[in-house]
């Protein structure tokens, strides 16, 4: 998994709340098991109409936000169904970094488990920040997400401090996912297994008969 050290993009304005993982990715695309390609499916409701032609009012569609690396959502982003391919939709179309008042929570464990950050901030603050990427006139639209300083850095020069929980930065910061995690402390399980087995020898020869 690729390490979030610190990410600086262009960041598109998305102020609608309760977006669940229907919107992000439509349930026709969950079929598949490959993260790759997705990011053609992501928003697909809010970027085309039923004939398939482009929303010219959708933010996805405007050129000055193609291939922007942050979403400034609103409230509740991702709730509904726990389907992963949400996280996959959001990476695959560039997206590393979420802001908003409030996640989903099985969301937001999915977007930790794919590098992406969700940062949780007050509902002013996502506006003012959501003001600024609509604005997109000052220092070319430019916000940098610091995670290891745990600040966003605005175009205009404002810094905007947040907090991270501890566990969910380390994986980010290293690059593991749960998987991931779990293999780099191979050698305390190692040695715990060890230890357990000359203290407790009978489990090593224990036998459960199944009938």
């Amino acid at each position: 998994m690729e390490k979030f050290l610190s990410l600086t993009a262009v960041a598109v304005p998305l102020p609608m709340i309760n977006v669940d993982t229907d919107i992000i990715i439509p349930a026709r695309a969950l079929k598949t098991t490959a993260r790759d390609g997705l990011g053609t499916l992501a928003f697909h409701a809010l970027r085309f109409d039923g004939e398939g032609n482009a929303r010219e009012v959708c933010v996805f569609n405007q050129a000055r936000y193609r291939g922007a690396g942050i979403l400034i959502a609103g409230a509740n982003f991702g709730c509904g169904s726990s389907r992963e391919h949400a996280a996959w939709a959001l990476r695959d179309m560039g997206v590393r970094c979420v802001i908003a008042p409030s996640f989903a929570d099985i969301f937001a464990s999915n977007c930790v488990k794919n590098g992406l950050l969700c940062v949780t901030l007050p509902q002013a603050t996502v506006d003012a920040l959501a003001r600024l990427a609509a604005e997109g006139n000052t220092a070319g639209g430019l916000f940098t997400v610091d995670l290891e300083r745990q600040c966003i850095t605005t175009p205009d020069g404002g810094v905007v401090p947040f907090a991270v929980d501890a566990a969910k930065r380390g994986k980010l910061m290293a690059g593991l996912d749960d998987i991931g995690a779990t293999l780099a402390r191979a050698g305390e399980i190692e040695a715990f297994e060890q230890r357990r087995g000359r203290a407790e020898p009978w489990r090593a020869s224990a036998r459960l008969d199944v009938v």
